[in-house]
């Protein structure tokens, strides 16, 4: 393989890696940048998704689209669940209980995967529909994870609009700026918090369904990949959502790079430049200042 060819490779795996990442991701950037709360069982809704993808997709036999608009709409209406039953009460706690409560919920899940699953990596099998390849340039690429890059994409786009053009978007906007403030107009923010929540564990669930051809499912999932989540959000800023992207395109490439060209290294480059980006960005790439 010339240089040409390897670059293209790196840069078409990273990409497909990037995007899982995004999606998986962004919800907890704009959930922490919304909530102020530091949520580290972000990786248990993602896990989740992968395992309820699976079981929808072997025992239920539903469509693949099907199937991935059901696990993130389930795994939604059961964040918002816990949200009210669990994370209300940690909100203005601090970060101390924050951390405690979530690491608890990671261990439940992550408990509750081994029982049922068994400690063994599960991956989702893909459609016949998403198998195969596309001739470019006189190069094979891998028609899913060109999937993956459009939906990646489209999420960006959709958030962006989403955020920036909506009435809701305006909400979340100004309680991300000033919590108080907001309240003192009448935005209801008990109830913004509960549908960024909801948008944010739906989004991962996806994600984590999505991403579990290269990313495999297993009980470890939300501490192994727990690190990766929060470079994307750390480096790309709180409340953002073109931050992310560019964080985790950023963490894809880069991790694809040192994996292909320098495998005996790991991930010690990824390490070295988010270390150097906080340096010079503490808020991130896109990342402002908040106001409480």
């Amino acid at each position: 393989m010339n240089w040409s060819e390897l670059l293209v490779s790196i840069l078409f795996t990273g990409t497909a890696y990037a995007m899982v990442l995004y999606v998986i991701s962004v919800g907890l950037s704009v959930t922490m940048g919304l909530l102020g709360i530091a949520n580290l069982a972000h990786g248990a809704f993602a896990m989740a998704g992968g395992y309820l993808l699976i079981e929808l997709l072997g025992h239920l036999s539903l469509p693949f689209a099907v199937a991935l608009v059901v696990t993130g709409v389930l795994v939604a209406a059961v964040s918002v669940v816990l949200e009210r039953l669990l994370y209300v009460h940690v909100y203005k706690a601090g970060e101390f209980d924050q951390v405690l409560l979530s690491m608890g919920i990671i261990f439940v899940a992550s408990a509750a995967a081994q029982y049922i699953y068994g400690p063994m990596p599960m991956t989702v099998t893909v459609p016949a529909s998403l198998g195969g390849g596309v001739e470019l340039a006189g190069r094979s690429f891998s028609l899913y994870r060109l999937f993956l890059i459009g939906v990646g994409v489209a999420t960006f786009v959709a958030l962006l609009v989403a955020i920036e053009r909506t009435s809701i978007g305006v909400r979340i906007r100004a309680t991300v700026d000033n919590r108080a403030m907001a309240e003192s107009i009448g935005i209801n923010t008990g109830a913004l918090f509960s549908i960024v929540f909801a948008l944010g564990s739906g989004l991962a669930a996806i994600g984590g369904g999505l991403g579990a051809d290269m990313i495999s499912v297993a009980p470890g999932y939300p501490l192994e990949h727990l690190a990766y989540f929060l470079i994307v959000v750390s480096v790309g800023g709180l409340g953002t959502v073109s931050g992310p992207f560019a964080a985790a395109l950023l963490l894809g490439i880069g991790d694809s790079a040192c994996k292909i060209l320098a495998p005996q290294f790991g991930a010690f480059f990824i390490y070295v430049a988010v270390f150097a980006v906080l340096l010079v960005r503490p808020q991130g790439l896109f990342g402002r200042l908040q106001v409480q």
